[in-house]
């Protein structure tokens, strides 16, 4: 390891690891918020809201299983520096700069793993990647959307033949009630998921600079802070992505947004569970192409969701290459 550096510089860095906790909530709001907004069920400015307590609270709920793959099951925790924390952090942040500028949803968590991959190859070669963890990691990409996209399709169909006789009004009240459940079951699944990513970062950079007793583990300020600065970053919303995710792929009912938000979370809880860092955004998309693909599937504007899966593949390697470069001029001011 690189000698420890000063402590003010550690504190800045964790600052930005938070920073990026931040943006990933804004980043992502859309994923726990498009489909209740687009269904009219909230307003956004109060879906925000509902959302971001739910992302907060998702600490109670769960393990700390992804925060431990991040720490240590992406690359060698043993070759983690201040100086590749940075570079994985900026690279990170500046292509989810870039996608919410665009309007593109973006995977926030693919962009941090790329991140760490780049600047970490950067130090030590591609040795310095747990390849266990990051083809894990990898392979969720393509998982997760396809588990969300059966699971929602299948309770498109069960809960049509359920309601077969019901009246279209009857129907859209039930679910406009029963979403309330279904988003806030995403919003924990978020919550749970996403900040554990940035856990897994502060702790093993804190680790690295030797703040550990008793080898790696998420100290409890570290899960605190990090859910707290996701719920403010979701506060503040992501309205571009909202509209591309609740309109632009397919027009959702209240009864297919429950059942978009209903799949994915139970894809996130999984996922979560079993410690494997997969893309909310990703998961939420399989969802509702799942629902529309119901319908018929010329109700899914594919050329949309095209877009989105070229915005996936594109993630992983720009925010490493974005991360390699900025090690490298990071060293040059060493």
């Amino acid at each position: 390891m690189d000698a420890t550096i000063a402590f003010p510089l550690l504190v800045g860095l964790v600052a930005v690891a938070l920073l990026f906790d931040f943006l990933n909530g804004l980043h992502d709001a859309a994923n726990s918020i498009a489909t209740i907004v687009s269904t009219r069920v909230l307003r956004p400015q109060y879906a925000v809201f509902w959302a971001a307590f739910f992302n907060f609270i998702a600490f109670l709920f769960f393990g700390l299983h992804v925060a431990n793959t991040l720490g240590t099951g992406i690359i060698d925790p043993d070759i983690v520096t201040p100086r590749v924390i940075f570079g994985a952090l900026t690279g990170a942040i500046v292509w989810n700069v870039i996608t919410w500028v665009l309007g593109i949803p973006s995977s926030s968590s693919h962009a941090l793993i790329g991140g760490l991959v780049g600047a970490g190859a950067a130090k030590a070669g591609f040795s310095a990647v747990v390849w266990s963890g990051f083809l894990k990691t990898v392979a969720a990409i393509v998982l997760s959307p396809l588990l969300g996209f059966i699971l929602a399709l299948l309770l498109v169909l069960i809960v049509s033949w359920l309601f077969v006789k019901a009246t279209p009004f009857a129907v859209d009240n039930s679910f406009r009630t029963l979403q309330f459940v279904s988003a806030s079951l995403y919003s924990l699944g978020h919550g749970g998921n996403d900040a554990q990513k940035t856990m897994g970062i502060i702790a093993v950079l804190l680790y690295s600079q030797g703040y550990m007793e008793g080898g790696f583990h998420v100290p409890t300020w570290v899960v605190l802070s990090c859910q707290t600065a996701m719920a403010l970053g979701t506060l503040f919303g992501g309205w571009r992505i909202v509209h591309t995710m609740g309109s632009k792929i397919t027009r959702l009912s209240p009864m297919q947004g429950f059942c978009a938000e209903t799949g994915g979370a139970a894809t996130l809880f999984l996922a979560t569970w079993l410690g494997v860092p997969v893309s909310t955004t990703h998961t939420i998309t399989g969802a509702i192409v799942g629902v529309g693909a119901a319908r018929r599937a010329s109700a899914v504007r594919w050329n949309v969701a095209s877009n989105i899966v070229v915005a996936w593949v594109v993630t992983l390697p720009a925010a490493a290459l974005i991360a390699a470069a900025t090690y490298a001029i990071a060293g040059l001011f060493a």
